[in-house]
C-alpha cells in the first residue's frame, strides 16, 4: 500500500549533510492528567539501533492509539535545528526528543518533505505521510496549555512516516532521499495551510498513482476546494486512519 502561513522555510542543506543524529524512544510513561492518557512522548536518545517495523519502533509507546501510531504515523521525525530555534524562542532546553520523536535528524528539514517521498535510512525505507498536530497531551508535557496555539503559529510539525521496508536506523545514517512526487505538496505547507491549487494536485496524484493519503489529510484538502466554490471527487478507498 502506498499509503495532511506563519513560517519561513530554512534554507536546504546539501543532501550530503542530511543524516540521523539521535534515535529515541520513551524513557518514562508520562501521565497526563487533562486528557487521562498514558503517554509516550517522553522520549530520550538510545544507543544501537532503533528497529523499525509496519506499525513504529519497537520499544515505542502511543497512549492515544486513536491519534497516534498506525500504519501512517508509525515513525515521527523531527530538525535539531528547528527545534534548536524554538528553544532559543522559548528560552528553555528542549533536548533531542523532548517533541516525542523518534528520529533526531540535522542537514534536511523534516517540514519540507513532499508527501509520499521516501527517505532510505539505515536498512529502513520511509515515505512521508501527514503532519504533527499539536495535542492536550503534548501541551501538558510542555507544561503550556497555550501550547498547541503557539507551535501552529510557530509553522513547524515534523513529518510522520509510514515504514515501506522494515530495518534498523542508527544515528549517524545517512538520509537518502528519493524523488519527490511532482505534486511538490511538503507536509510543512500541509499543516500550514494549502491553498486550492495544492490541495487538487495532491488528492490527484494519490488517484493517479493508487496512493493512499492519510483520513484527516483527505478532509482537508477537500475542505480547501470546497470552500472555493469546486468540487472533486476522491475515491473512499483512497483515504484511511491506517488501523
Amino acid at each position: 500500500m502506498n499509503v495532511e502561513h506563519a513560517a519561513v522555510p530554512s534554507p536546504a542543506a546539501p543532501v550530503s549533510a542530511a543524516r540521523i543524529a539521535a534515535v529515541c524512544l520513551p524513557q518514562e510513561i508520562f501521565h497526563s492528567a487533562p486528557s487521562g492518557i498514558d503517554s509516550g512522548i517522553d522520549k530520550r536518545p538510545i544507543q544501537g539501533p532503533l528497529v523499525v517495523g509496519p506499525l513504529g519502533a519497537d520499544g515505542d509507546h502511543q497512549g492515544d492509539t486513536e491519534h497516534h501510531g498506525g500504519l501512517f504515523k508509525a515513525i515521527y521525525a523531527f530538525a535539531r535545528e528547528t527545534r534548536e530555534q524554538l528553544a532559543a524562542d522559548e528560552g528553555r532546553e528542549l533536548p533531542d526528543g523532548h517533541f516525542g520523536e523518534n528520529l533526531v535528524t540535522v542537514g534536511v528539514d523534516t517540514d519540507e518533505v513532499v508527501v509520499g517521498q521516501r527517505w532510505r535510512v539505515g536498512s529502513a525505507v520511509l515515505e512521508a505521510t501527514c503532519r504533527r498536530d499539536p495535542c492536550r497531551t503534548f501541551a501538558d508535557w510542555m507544561g503550556d496549555g497555550r501550547w498547541p496555539r503557539r507551535f501552529r503559529d510557530g509553522g513547524r510539525c515534523g513529518a510522520y512516516f509510514r515504514v515501506v521496508q522494515p530495518g534498523e536506523i542508527r544515528a549517524g545514517d545517512a538520509i537518502v532521499p528519493e524523488t519527490a512526487p511532482p505534486h511538490g505538496v511538503t507536509v510543512g505547507e500541509t499543516f500550514r495551510g494549502v491553498d486550492v491549487e495544492q490541495a487538487r494536485a495532491l488528492l490527484q496524484w494519490a488517484i493517479d498513482t493508487d496512493t493512499v493519503l492519510y483520513a484527516s489529510q483527505v478532509r482537508s484538502c477537500l475542505a480547501v476546494i470546497e470552500r472555493s466554490g469546486f468540487s472533486f471527487d476522491y475515491p473512499e478507498h483512497l483515504s484511511s486512519v491506517g488501523r
